[in-house]
């Protein structure tokens, strides 16, 4: 019973997030026109972002955040043969690989470079959001150290295992997904992409107040609505199984 009612809520957060995609793709035609609300009036206050502005900072981060996710549900996907897991995993790798081709468009689009300027580094552009620290979060046993930049899907320094931006996974806990199998990589899939959204949802929110160019504030929004839905249902999941999100 209990994972039948997960099912019907992974449908409708499902269908949140197929529908929150369809707007941004549609918000970025409109950006790429130039247009605010896709009236194709076009807005002359809206200009290209500089390198180091939010909207910049904001797409080379996330596109660095949302590659790991993809890379975290391919792992999960070959190592356990339950459908809802699976289908979490695809779901998530599908629409985040889409939005990261979204924000690496509008970088491409903008002329600015995929990776940070002068050493910037990573979540410079949150500075005044309200304390949020640099550096990764990850929790894994072995430790692991705050890291430095990547971006784009061009390597960068990082720090000790690997931890970029608050909410990622280290390498030593991506070597452990991919060792373990059936319930116990479920578990572990879920703990580390809940921190990974919850990293997610900071930074997306952040883009929402300090972001310039409108179809990014939608897109980041829309980030903001499909990760907080899966959050949920990745907390019920984890309770079907016995296990908690981390501390």
């Amino acid at each position: 019973m209990e994972r039948r009612k997960t099912r019907r809520v992974r449908r409708a957060a499902g269908a949140a997030v197929a529908l929150a995609l369809l707007f941004a793709g549609a918000a970025t035609v409109a950006s790429a026109r130039g247009d605010r609300d896709g009236s194709g009036a076009g807005d002359a206050s809206v200009r290209v972002p500089g390198a180091s502005s939010a909207d910049a900072g904001f797409a080379r981060d996330m596109a660095v955040h949302h590659q790991q996710a993809v890379e975290m549900s391919f792992i999960v996907r070959d190592r356990t043969d339950d459908e809802d897991v699976r289908r979490l995993a695809y779901d998530i790798a599908n629409t985040q690989a889409n939005q990261r081709g979204m924000l690496l468009g509008w970088l491409d689009l903008w002329e600015l470079p995929k990776v940070a300027p002068g050493g910037e580094q990573p979540m410079a552009w949150m500075a005044g959001t309200g304390g949020h620290e640099h550096g990764g979060t990850g929790t894994d046993t072995g430790g692991s150290e705050h890291g430095g930049h990547g971006s784009g899907g061009t390597e960068a320094a990082s720090g000790a295992d690997g931890v970029l931006m608050p909410g990622m996974a280290s390498r030593s806990e991506l070597a452990r997904l991919g060792r373990l199998d059936g319930e116990k990589a479920e578990v572990f899939f879920l703990q580390l992409m809940t921190d990974h959204h919850k990293g997610g949802v900071d930074m997306a929110e952040a883009c929402a107040s300090l972001c310039a160019v409108p179809a990014e504030q939608r897109l980041a929004r829309g980030m903001v609505e499909g990760q907080q839905s899966e959050l949920g249902l990745m907390r019920d999941m984890l309770a079907e199984r016995g296990a908690s999100p981390r501390s």
